[in-house]
């Protein structure tokens, strides 16, 4: 029965990791990272990616075996004709047609692995951001506290779109590389060893120029890209905040912020190119160079006697060692999207990597003869609504704790408000209760279990909560009601709505419940936004509520009707009270009164009155301000 003995509150979870140190192009880390990408190919596509490895195959063949016809089309077909009285030119239209079939099979081969290689980069491109969307779902609370929300969109949309170019773009032209490499060097070794190590060693020259760029390049492109998640991160906040900059007439200095953001985005990413655009006037000159060295070369070496050098073996070879350097000059014009691609998918993986939220617990909640029950599949104890807080500390960093020996005790039914200044740590406790953060000291119990033994799930299930930030979604009124309890029928959304006293502004909608919302339902009031997260906390049916200032932020008259259909919420269940206007919580069973992070006075609303302490100071003073 290790689920409910009540144990100590364990640790909390430990901060997001940091990211890696700056990407570089050949390190070890950018060679994990590609051996990750490669292996969501392989997972799905692997009888199709192997079916592209032959058409690259057949592909890097073809040009070969061009090349090398080249010199069989001079020395047998062409020159005999240069001295013939009656030239036949049938042979050599039947070689030419020979030629063209042999270029035919290569242009169709990479014509069909380039078509299935955007089949494959666009469905690892989904399966890559249904994982990430999945293991976002499964991260604590504290990434998300902790981490601008608009640099996590960019690894949505910048890093996987750039990902998609390295998958459709630059890995077969990789792949094309590295194939054409092999069989052109074994053609070049055949023809001509000696010309062989010219074109070795001015290959050499390249890569290691190449190198050396691909270093600096990769690391300010890790910088450009975490740039532009900072950006997004900072229209993402002005957009979503515009009224308010628009009435304290910031948007001037919203602006400069900006600037700043994008001048580093525009340093980095000029930085980044500017290494990565070198590569391609590089590959380019240095082929030049080679073509001309192994004409030389090879002029040289045929008057001289030295092997058997004709025109058609110097010609083909020329044409070979063209072919040599090109997958590289093609590789070159690709190392921007490869750079870019890698930062990016670094920084997808450094989110899947994020330790997802943990679940220890064993104990389940069930229904058993139409009532709920806490089960670990043996003993079964009757959800009650019980809540315990005994003894607990906390703090969001180890360094620091903002909660300090919070006792709290709640019976069924009772009603408990928490009051105190702004970050007294009141909204802190709902978290705990929630179990969006864990103790560090102390426990929770609920009916006599710690909580951390409960399914997370389970016990989030049993919460309900309102909160004063509503948070609705783009859906239909009746769909974001019952986002509260997806299996609801209509008429239990009708029912909720009427108890929340929403029914009657929703009447009077153009499409009453079926009515479309966007933009977190910016076209209603507040007060109607939040009767509406009050239904969908009444749809969920919950025996314990958290309500978390749901009232602070509306006027007096429609706190009347919010008040109204909470008070309705409430009947029967044990509820916690964030309490901004101490006017709504007259009759509560307890109020519990805290100041940096420690309960300094509780009990009810005339006994507090009576000890003229600071909950007496600050319902004299709330009372003031509504008069």
């Amino acid at each position: 029965m290790r689920g409910f003995q009540a144990r100590p509150g364990t640790r909390g979870g430990a901060g997001p990791q940091g990211g890696g140190g700056p990407l570089m192009l050949f390190s070890k880390d950018t060679r994990k990272t590609i051996r990750r990408i490669l292996s969501y190919i392989f997972e799905a596509y692997r009888v199709v990616f192997i079916l592209v490895l032959f058409f690259i195959l057949f592909s890097a063949l073809a040009n070969v075996a061009g090349a090398l016809f080249l010199e069989t089309l001079i020395d047998v077909y062409i020159i005999p004709l240069m001295g013939a009285v009656n030239p036949d030119f049938v042979p050599l239209f039947w070689a030419l047609v020979v030629m063209a079939g042999i270029y035919l099979v290569g242009v169709v081969s990479n014509l069909l692995f380039n078509r299935i290689m955007v089949t494959i980069s666009q469905g690892v491109q989904k399966t890559i951001r249904d994982s990430l969307f999945a293991h976002m779902q499964r991260l604590p609370i504290r990434y998300f506290d902790t981490n601008p929300h608009g640099d996590l969109m960019s690894r949505f949309s910048n890093d996987v779109d750039a990902l998609r170019n390295l998958l459709g773009q630059s890995v077969p032209v990789m792949v094309t590389t590295l194939v054409s490499l092999v069989l052109t060097f074994a053609a070049m070794l055949y023809m001509s060893w000696v010309l062989t190590i010219f074109v070795v060693a001015m290959v050499a020259l390249n890569l290691s120029l190449s190198t050396r760029l691909g270093k600096r390049s990769g690391k300010f492109f890790m910088v450009q890209q975490k740039a532009v998640g900072k950006v997004n991160a900072h229209i993402e906040e002005i957009v979503g905040s515009q009224k308010v900059v628009k009435v304290f007439n910031h948007e001037e200095e919203s602006r400069k912020a900006f600037d700043v953001l994008n001048e580093e985005f525009e340093d980095s990413s000029a930085n980044a190119n500017t290494y990565a655009n070198m590569f391609m006037p590089l590959m380019l000159n240095l082929g030049s160079l080679q073509y001309v060295v192994i004409a030389i070369a090879g002029g040289f070496l045929a008057i001289s006697g030295v092997g058997v050098l004709t025109l058609g073996v110097i010609a083909s070879f020329l044409q070979l060692s063209r072919a040599f350097t090109a997958p590289l000059g093609n590789l070159s014009m690709q190392i921007n999207n490869i750079v870019m691609a890698l930062a990016g998918a670094t920084r997808i993986f450094e989110v899947m990597d994020e330790k997802a939220e943990g679940d220890e617990g064993e104990v389940i909640l069930e229904k058993a003869d139409e009532r709920w029950v806490w089960s670990d599949g043996g003993r079964t104890v009757p959800l009650l609504g019980n809540v315990v807080l005994d003894g607990v500390h906390f703090g969001y960093t180890e360094e620091k704790e903002v909660l300090h020996d919070i006792g709290i005790y709640a019976n069924p039914g009772e009603k408990i408000a928490i009051v105190g200044a702004t970050g007294a740590g009141k909204t802190t406790i709902t978290n705990l209760l929630n179990r969006f953060y864990s103790v560090q000291k102390g426990q929770i119990l609920f009916d006599g279990i710690d909580i951390v033994g409960i399914g997370k799930a389970h016990l989030r299930k049993s919460l309900g909560i309102v909160l004063q930030d509503t948070n609705l979604f783009t859906d239909t009124i009746k769909e974001n009601i019952r986002y509260g309890n997806l299996s609801a029928s209509d008429e239990e959304v009708y029912a909720a709505a009427k108890l929340a006293n929403a029914h009657d502004f929703i009447q009077v909608l153009p499409q009453g419940y079926d009515t479309l919302l966007s933009d977190a339902g910016a076209e209603l009031s507040q007060g109607q936004r939040q009767l509406l997260s009050i239904a969908r906390a009444a749809i969920a049916d919950s025996p314990v509520m958290v309500l978390d200032e749901a009232t602070s932020s509306i006027d007096t008259r429609t706190e009347l009707i919010v008040q109204e259909g909470m008070d309705k919420l409430m009947e029967g269940r044990t509820v916690f009270v964030i309490a901004h206007r101490l006017s709504t919580i007259k009759n509560a069973d307890a109020i519990v009164v805290m100041a940096h992070g420690k309960i300094i006075e509780r009990g009810t609303h005339e006994s507090l009155l009576r000890k003229k302490g600071r909950y007496y100071e600050m319902y004299a003073g709330s009372e003031l301000e509504v008069a």
